[in-house]
């Protein structure tokens, strides 16, 4: 098969091809920004010893030691992206599977057929990430400003090496390109793509065991912190950590097939209402749906909840410090502190908080483009419904129903453990040391109790769960859900109106 022959048939598709190659163009640019800001992080260079001013106002930027979770922080926002483009290549994947299904019935081989699958999104993608690349140089660009001191806001003043941006440019599209082939090994593997699936048993609710077993890894950190049992590395707690929130959020991801499929089973008892039961026998059917839509949103609540559970406890300890600094009377900033500018750790916290947000917008996106590529999916059985004297409300109840049934449960799930495991490392309190300070020479410091000692009390400090920011985490998170689903329902009444009837 010729380039050219191999082209024409990868975008000889309709509307709905289109508009997954736009998608996935965009979802590639997106993530080529995210990767190359974090190339450019990665390129800073240490000045030299001593010198001042700082070259950027951020202390994340200056310290080497701080930059590798900068560079982790910006790597990790790629992740809703990358679920986004898996999400644009699945957009309108029934009519792609019968194409190219007919292409193989015209003579194709199975190699043919990946190749055309990976030229529709390997080009997209690959015209996504030039477009990211120019986004990025020209937001470089625009954001170069300086403070009153000198210092950037942002390090504008370096460049990844053009070997990074090599890797970022090819990885992109080749992801993209994998994904697309392994989205169509159905149809790779026969012609006629016709597969059918039926489901014999119930989810179990084991699926959740990872959020216990990443509960409990958690909970060693304290014990390998203060008197471990084993010689172990010394960053054996980050990697528990770490360990520990990716198997709980993959066990809030699983466990949510058993959320569905438990409300689908309620609501086809319980309902009363035709939208209801068409969404609890669609959530019965497929329960899985919400765990491959909801992933990425599921893993930024998590993210989130985590973060402002540590947020807390630092906000908590520097109350506790200036309280007993207070009644100690050390007001000059001789008293007990953290070490440097407390308000270091809430502007870091800040930009954790600005990540998770950006995070959920995307995992929103890709929950859109997820809701979208139901709708198309389903629009003939729809159509169909509306054609036997369904009303168009009864079909927009049945998707409102389908989609918040589970979300809503499952994000409760991800606030209450994202929050219960700093609390699990950390504590429930705070306890200041009990620190003293000496005015006088050293022979009248030797004796602790002369005058001369200043002793900060030990101040004792619940740490509170942080409620309203927790309320403004699932709230957000619950509105975005709202308008993917506004969206989805004013895309669904196009979908169903007369010249798709008449189309199908």
């Amino acid at each position: 098969m010729k380039p050219g022959t191999m082209l024409r048939l990868a975008y000889a598709g309709t509307r709905t091809d289109r508009l997954r190659a736009a998608l996935t163009a965009l979802s590639a640019a997106l993530a080529a920004v995210a990767l190359l800001a974090a190339a450019t992080v990665a390129a800073i260079r240490p000045g030299a010893p001593g010198t001042w001013p700082e070259p950027y106002t951020n202390a994340l930027l200056n310290e080497a030691g701080l930059r590798p979770g900068v560079i982790t922080a910006l790597i990790l926002l790629g992740l809703p992206v990358l679920a986004l483009a898996g999400q644009c290549i699945r957009l309108g994947a029934p009519a792609r599977d019968r194409r190219l299904a007919a292409v193989r019935l015209a003579g194709a081989t199975p190699r043919q057929a990946v190749w055309i699958a990976a030229a529709e999104t390997g080009l997209a993608a690959l015209a996504g990430t030039v477009a990211g690349l120019a986004a990025f140089l020209v937001l470089r660009a625009t954001l170069d400003r300086r403070d009153p001191s000198g210092q950037r806001y942002l390090p504008t003043d370096v460049l990844p090496s053009p070997v990074a941006v090599a890797a970022v440019v090819l990885a992109v599209p080749l992801a993209a390109a994998l994904i697309g082939a392994l989205l169509l090994r159905r149809v790779i593997i026969t012609p006629l793509g016709v597969t059918r699936r039926v489901r014999d048993r119930a989810p179990r609710a084991w699926t959740g065991a990872p959020i216990v077993l990443g509960v409990l890894i958690v909970a060693l950190i304290p014990v390998y912190r203060d008197d471990p049992p084993l010689p172990v590395p010394r960053n054996a707690g980050y990697t528990l950590a770490i360990l520990g929130v990716l198997l709980v959020t993959l066990g809030i991801v699983f466990g949510t097939g058993w959320i569905a499929w438990t409300a689908g089973r309620l609501l086809v008892r319980y309902g009363r209402r035709p939208a209801a039961l068409l969404a609890g026998r669609r959530l019965m059917a497929d329960p899985w749906s919400g765990s491959r839509t909801l992933a990425a949103l599921l893993a930024a609540v998590v993210f989130g909840a985590v973060a402002l559970g540590v947020r807390q406890y630092f906000v908590t300890e520097i109350a506790a410090m200036d309280e007993a600094n207070r009644l100690a009377g050390a007001t000059d900033g001789s008293g007990i502190s953290l070490g440097g500018d407390t308000s270091f750790y809430l502007n870091a916290f800040a930009l954790v908080n600005v990540a998770v947000g950006i995070g959920l917008i995307l995992a929103a996106a890709g929950l859109l483009v997820a809701m979208t590529e139901g709708i198309v999916a389903r629009r003939r059985t729809e159509a169909a419904l509306l054609a036997a004297g369904v009303p168009r409300r009864t079909i927009a109840g049945a998707l409102a129903w389908q989609a918040l049934t589970p979300f809503v449960p499952a994000v409760l799930v991800a606030l209450t453990v994202g929050t219960s495991l700093p609390r699990t490392v950390l504590g429930t309190e705070v306890t200041t040391g009990r620190a003293g300070t000496c005015s006088g020479t050293d022979a009248q410091c030797a004796d602790e109790s002369s005058p001369f000692w200043t002793w900060t009390p030990q101040v004792v400090r619940d740490i509170p769960v942080p409620l309203p920011e927790l309320t403004l985490l699932g709230g957000g998170t619950l509105a975005l859900m709202l308008l993917a689903l506004v969206a989805g329902l004013a895309l669904m009444r196009s979908a169903t109106s007369v010249e798709e009837l008449r189309a199908g």
